[in-house]
């Protein structure tokens, strides 16, 4: 396959899944996203460019993730409140999002509890006009591409590869858009992936990316420990559940975290049930790359954002 040049492999009409990432798009996002982290140049564009944030689920560091790119970038943020819109009386995505278009907002991200919804936006035939390039902030259990990609920069912050990498992702499996988004893009990056946590969130849809292991018999081998959160949310009929219990068993525990390679690294997407997933005293522990993440995520939603602009000719730089 013909490598792009770094100008076409970050130019992307939509941010939608990281699905149909080749691996040099993924390298040109993750440079570009470590260019603005040391303060490199932000772009100027020629005329004010106007987005939306539509978060139909909680979120904190998300959300705010990406209203601090969208600054840094010198977008102009339009507010928006999923509780006092007109998706409460029966207008639809789409619509809503028609009505901003109309008015001249042309970048909208968005999180929403269906699994791609996105696909109701776009794609669409000749009689519908949005004309606005979706950012997906996360899809129900679906993708999360921006988390994937900024877990992407902050593993290769601590590596500089991923080839022959010991992956292991650990916890609530079934419900998780981050398992679904890294998983894929890890194997596909070259790393090895391995799953843990309560075998019943363990499904034949992972055996694709890795195997099930124990986490006792995984901890010591492991380069990168990513912890997800247990989503209670999401369980339509939740098992008995012990917070005790599930960090003995399924946990990172100070004495699990001894074991643990020199140079390996912890992540979390957050929130973090503390004592639940990992200890307490290990969320800004040397090897936590938690705070990392929240971070490196400003720049990785820059770069992101900017190849939406750049894809769909927005603002026109100066």
């Amino acid at each position: 396959m013909m490598m792009l040049n770094m100008q076409e492999r970050l130019k992307l009409q939509h941010f939608l899944t990281i699905k149909k990432l080749e691996n040099d798009q993924v390298e040109g996002l993750i440079d570009r996203a470590e260019y603005f982290k040391a303060g490199g140049a932000v772009p100027e564009f020629s005329q004010p460019i106007y987005a939306v944030n539509m978060f139909f689920e909680n979120s904190t560091r998300t959300h705010c993730s990406f209203e601090m790119a969208e600054k840094k970038l010198g977008l102009q943020t339009i507010p928006f409140d999923p509780a006092t819109s007109s998706v409460n009386k029966g207008e639809t995505l789409y619509d809503t999002l028609l009505s901003l278009n109309s008015i001249g907002v042309s970048l909208a991200v968005v999180r929403h509890s269906k699994n791609e919804y996105y696909n109701e936006l776009v794609n669409l035939d000749n009689t519908q006009k949005l004309d606005m390039g979706i950012i997906n902030a996360g899809d129900g259990s679906g993708q999360h591409p921006s988390q994937c990609l900024l877990d992407m920069m902050t593993i290769h912050e601590q590596f500089g590869h991923f080839k022959g990498l010991k992956v292991a992702i650990v916890g609530d499996l079934t419900n998780s858009r981050v398992a679904r988004s890294d998983m894929r893009l890890l194997k596909q990056l070259g790393a090895e992936i391995y799953f843990s946590g309560p075998e019943y969130w363990y499904s034949s849809e992972f055996e694709e990316f890795g195997n099930y292991v124990k986490v006792d018999e995984l901890i010591d081998q492991m380069d990168v420990l990513i912890l997800l959160r247990v989503q209670h949310e999401r369980h339509q009929q939740e098992v008995t559940f012990s917070p005790a219990a599930y960090h003995s068993e399924y946990g990172l525990t100070v004495e699990r975290y001894a074991k643990m390679k020199e140079n390996a690294i912890i992540m979390h997407p957050g929130p973090i049930n503390r004592g639940v997933e990992l200890a307490s005293e290990l969320v800004e522990a040397p090897k936590s790359r938690f705070s990392t993440q929240m971070k490196n995520g400003v720049f990785m939603r820059m770069a992101m954002i900017e190849a939406v602009i750049n894809g769909r000719g927005l603002g026109g730089k100066k």
